[in-house]
C-alpha cells in the first residue's frame, strides 16, 4: 500500500472515532444575550434584554424556583406559542433576569422590576428569542456599571454565553461584550477599552470554532508555494469581511439553515480539492514528487487556470464564512454605527488569529517539504482527508438539524 493511502486509511480511521463526538454546531452550545440600555429619566436604567428562549425556561425553572414555566414552556419551543408561557411567568422571568443582569450607580446596586412594556418574541438565526424589559431604579452617579452572569457557566446548560450590550447612558454612547472573563463594564471605560473586548471575542471566537480552523487547515495542505496560501487567505479574507459588514448594516440576510450546511461543504470540498490533486499527481509523476515544492518561475501572484478556480471557490466560501461569524453575535438586523466599529474589530480580532495560524502551520509544513517530501505528501493527505470527512459529517447534520 503507498504511503498517501495509508494516510488516508489513517485519516478515515481517526475521522471514525471522533465521529460520534462531531456535533452540528461545531462552535459549541453558547449563547449570544442582547441588551440595549437606555436612562428614560433621572434616577432610571432601562434595559431590553434579548433571551434566547429554551434557555431562558430551563434557567428561570431552576434559578428562580419556577418550575412550572419549564412545565408550560419547554414544549413550545419552535411551536410560535412562546409568548404566552413567558408572558405567564413574566415576573419569574424579570426575578431572574433582574439577579443575573446588575446595574449599579456610584457603588450601589440598583433595585430591577419589570416594567409595563409587554414582552414580546423575535427570531434571531433562526432561534426564538424572548424580549423583556427592566427598569433598574438606581441614585444619582456619574457612571453606572453593568455586570451580567445570564446562562452562566455554572448554571451547567451552555458555557461562554456572552451578552453584547449597546448603551446611551451617561451622556455616552457605545457598545460592550461581556463574558466570563471580563463580566462587567462601567460607562466611564475609553473607546479602547471596549474595543480590546471586541477583538478579543473575536480571536476566541476563532479559536473556538474548529470547523473555520479546518477551512484554514485545508487551505495550507493544499498551498504549495508561499503565493498561493496568501491569495487564498487573501481572498478569505477579503470575502468573509464583505458579508460580514453587509450583514451587520443590515444589507444581507440568510438563515443559518442555509449558511451552516454550506460552511460544512466548504470544509469538505476545499480539503477533497487537495485529496483529488494529490491522486491525479500520484498517477503521472510519482509520488515521491507529490506535495513537493515547485520552483518558482513565476511571478508570485501568477496562478495557472486551476489555481485561479481555487481561488474563486475559496472566495465563494469566504462570502458565506462570513455570514456564519455575523450569526456568532446575531446580526440580522441593522445596528447602530457604534456597535458596527465593535464589530468590525471583532472582525479584526477573527484576522489576527487567522494569520498566526497560517504563519505557524505553513512555514512548517514548507521544511517538512523541503526535508521528507513523501511525508509530506502523506500527512496532507492524511490531513486532508480527516479535514474533508469531518466537513462531510457537519454538513449531513446541520442539513438534517441534528
Amino acid at each position: 500500500m503507498r504511503a498517501p493511502a495509508r494516510l488516508a486509511v489513517v485519516g478515515v480511521l481517526a475521522l471514525a472515532a471522533l465521529a460520534p463526538a462531531a456535533t452540528a454546531d461545531a462552535h459549541g452550545f453558547s449563547s449570544t444575550v442582547y441588551a440595549d440600555v437606555t436612562s428614560p429619566a433621572d434616577g432610571v436604567v432601562r434595559t431590553e434584554l434579548s433571551l434566547e428562549y429554551d434557555l431562558l425556561v430551563v434557567s428561570v425553572a431552576e434559578h428562580a424556583h419556577e418550575p412550572a414555566f419549564y412545565d408550560d414552556g419547554i414544549d413550545l419551543v419552535g411551536t410560535g406559542k412562546e409568548l404566552g408561557a413567558v408572558e405567564k411567568h413574566a415576573d419569574a422571568v424579570a426575578r431572574y433576569a433582574g439577579e443575573q443582569f446588575v446595574v449599579t450607580a456610584g457603588g450601589q446596586a440598583c433595585q430591577a422590576a419589570l416594567t409595563d412594556v409587554p414582552p414580546r418574541m423575535e427570531q434571531r438565526e433562526g432561534v426564538p428569542y424572548a424580549v423583556v424589559t427592566l427598569d433598574h431604579t438606581c441614585p444619582a452617579a456619574d457612571d453606572h456599571q453593568i455586570a451580567s452572569s445570564l446562562f452562566a457557566d455554572d448554571e451547567g446548560y451552555v458555557t461562554g454565553t456572552v451578552t453584547v450590550v449597546q448603551y446611551d447612558l451617561d451622556g455616552r454612547s457605545g457598545s460592550a461584550a461581556l463574558k466570563p472573563g471580563t463580566p462587567s463594564f462601567h460607562t466611564g471605560q475609553t473607546t479602547w477599552q471596549r474595543f480590546g473586548e471586541f477583538f478579543l471575542l473575536g480571536a476566541e471566537h476563532l479559536l473556538g470554532g474548529i470547523d473555520h480552523i479546518l477551512f484554514l487547515l485545508a487551505l495550507i495542505v493544499g498551498s504549495r508555494r508561499l503565493r498561493e496560501v496568501v491569495l487564498a487567505a487573501t481572498s478569505f479574507t477579503v470575502a468573509h469581511s464583505v458579508t460580514f459588514v453587509l450583514a451587520a448594516l443590515g444589507l444581507v440576510k440568510a438563515p443559518a439553515a442555509v449558511v451552516e450546511p454550506v460552511i460544512a461543504a466548504s470544509i469538505a470540498v476545499v480539503a477533497a480539492w487537495h485529496l483529488v490533486t494529490l491522486w491525479r499527481e500520484s498517477r503521472g509523476a510519482g509520488f515521491v514528487h507529490v506535495g513537493a515544492l515547485e520552483p518558482a518561475r513565476t511571478p508570485w501572484y501568477a496562478l495557472d487556470r486551476a489555481g485561479l478556480l481555487r481561488l474563486g471557490v475559496v472566495f465563494v466560501f469566504g462570502l458565506v464564512h462570513g455570514l456564519g461569524f455575523a450569526g456568532a453575535l446575531g446580526i440580522d438586523e441593522a445596528f447602530s454605527w457604534r456597535l458596527l466599529w465593535s464589530l468590525l474589530v471583532f472582525n479584526v480580532g477573527i484576522e489576527v488569529v487567522q494569520i498566526g495560524i497560517i504563519a505557524v502551520a505553513f512555514p512548517l509544513l514548507v521544511l517538512l517539504r523541503r526535508r521528507a517530501p513523501r511525508l509530506a505528501a502523506a500527512v496532507g493527505a492524511g490531513v486532508a482527508t480527516l479535514v474533508a470527512g469531518m466537513g462531510l459529517i457537519w454538513f449531513v447534520q446541520r442539513l438534517v438539524g441534528a
